[in-house]
Formats: structure tokens, C-alpha cells, sequence
């Protein structure tokens, strides 16, 4: 029996089978957790449908983040299923392409810098908010994604690290507004990995090459060792971790000159 057996739990972001929300739903499915997903539009729900029945889950419900009204249909249609929640788990990112490539003053505008954060940041506040009676009594757990972006510099990666910053602190703000009702909420923090929104960032591919040679481990981490390490957090075994960021990216956040030798 997995340490997450009995568990119930909404994954939001599963798109392709190399994203880190795929990592996440199946580490979590093998450690005994019940599965519901979503998906933004119609284009998308075939292939999510496609993810949820190889997790032994039918519950699959449309949701843009940008509207509220959509995110309080997704929790009464998953409370006409579900009699309570036990997590959800948020990796859901985005900025306008042209924005993550160049200089970040000259290339950020008010537009996209309100969607990076409405998208990246607001939505997880947003999904507590309308889940959360869905989860009272359960010691529940939040989780979502952040990056190193988040705290430093990184070529390219403009106004989502602004975005991630303001999704940590939501992690924090939100582990204090939801202790008392026994959830806690965590995040993540993954090194590079080759997904599909990864892919929008110019250079990416060097910026993996250069990861890989600079971490202490001398490699990149994969979905499955993140999916893991989210797991984990969303089970009773973190009962005692809450408004945490934890890094799952082979060490390189330790790392100051890294290694010389390359």
C-alpha cells in the first residue's frame, strides 16, 4: 500500500507526458492516490482523458484560471464526485513568449507582466480559496512549482521569475492562512527540465548543458524525481512541513563558482 493510499487529489497542468505535472500525477497514482485532472479547453481534453485513464481516473474537468467562475464550477463538479479533497497540486505557468526572450526591461510590458502573475502566481491563491471547503477536516496539503528565477537572476526568464517570486511568497502567506485549518501548502523548486514550457525559453538547451556540468550531482533531474519529492510532500509523511520551498535540482541551488574543471 503507497503512503498516499485514500489520499484524493485535483492535479492541474498535466499536458504532455514529459511535463512535470505528468511526473507528479503518475508518482502520486503510484503511491495509491485517487486522481482527478483538468484541462484549459476543449483542444486539450482528449489527451488529459488520455492521462487520467492511465492513472485508473474518469474525473476530468474544464479549467481556465483566468476566469472564476470556471475555477467554482471545477470544485462543484468535483464535490458531485469527490465527498472531500485531500490535495491539489497547481503547475500551471505562462508568459507571453516575446517576453522571455532578451533584455527584461526593454521586452516586459504591462500586459504580459499582469498575465505572468494572474497565470503563475494569483491562480494558486484562487484554487485554495474555492477548494477549500472541499477540504476542511481533511490535513490537506497545496502544492505548485517554482524555479531558481525565483530568487536569482537567469538569462531570458524575464517576468516569470517575478511571477515565482510572487508564487513563493503565496506559499508563505497561504501556509499561514490555512494552518489553522490543518492544510498545509508547499512548493517545489525543480532544476531545468526539457518540457513543453520550458521550450519557450531561448537558449534553453544550453542552459540544461550548463546546469548538468555546474551541479554537485553533475546531472539534471527528471520528472520522476520531482513527481517523487511532490509526493511526499502531499502525503501525511511532511505532516510537519508546511510554507517550505524544497529544492529538487541535484544541488545546483548550493552552488556558487561551480565546477572549474569544465
Amino acid at each position: 500500500m503507497g503512503f498516499l493510499a485514500g489520499k484524493r487529489i485535483l492535479v492541474l497542468g498535466v499536458a504532455s507526458k514529459l511535463s512535470i505535472a505528468s511526473g507528479i500525477a503518475a508518482a502520486m497514482h503510484e503511491q495509491g492516490a485517487e486522481l482527478a485532472l483538468t484541462y484549459q479547453n476543449e483542444k486539450l481534453k482528449g489527451r488529459v482523458e488520455g492521462f487520467a485513464q492511465s492513472w485508473d481516473s474518469n474525473l476530468t474537468f474544464p479549467c481556465d484560471v483566468t476566469s472564476d467562475e470556471e475555477i467554482d464550477q471545477l470544485f462543484t463538479d468535483l464535490g458531485q464526485h469527490w465527498d472531500g479533497l485531500d490535495g491539489i497540486v497547481h503547475c500551471l505557468a505562462f508568459a507571453p513568449a516575446h517576453e522571455l526572450n532578451g533584455d527584461y526591461v526593454e521586452v516586459t510590458t504591462r500586459d504580459g507582466f499582469r498575465t505572468a502573475h494572474e497565470i503563475s502566481s494569483y491562480s494558486f491563491v484562487a484554487l485554495a480559496k474555492a477548494g477549500r471547503k472541499l477540504m476542511e477536516g481533511r490535513n490537506g496539503s497545496l502544492l505548485t512549482l517554482s524555479y531558481l528565477g525565483a530568487v536569482r537572476t537567469l538569462p531570458n526568464y524575464n517576468v516569470m521569475g517575478l511571477a515565482k517570486a510572487s508564487l513563493e511568497a503565496n506559499v508563505r502567506y497561504m501556509a499561514a492562512s490555512l494552518g489553522q485549518s490543518g492544510t498545509r501548502v508547499n512548493a517545489v523548486c525543480a532544476g531545468p527540465i526539457r518540457t513543453l514550457a520550458a521550450s519557450g525559453i531561448k537558449n534553453f538547451r544550453k542552459m540544461l548543458a550548463y546546469n548538468e556540468r555546474q551541479t554537485p550531482l553533475r546531472k539534471n533531474v527528471t520528472i520522476e524525481e520531482v513527481g517523487n519529492a511532490a509526493a511526499f510532500l502531499c502525503s501525511d509523511l511532511a505532516a510537519g512541513i508546511t510554507g517550505e520551498i524544497l529544492n529538487v535540482d541535484a544541488g545546483f541551488n548550493i552552488t556558487a563558482m561551480g565546477n572549474l574543471e569544465d
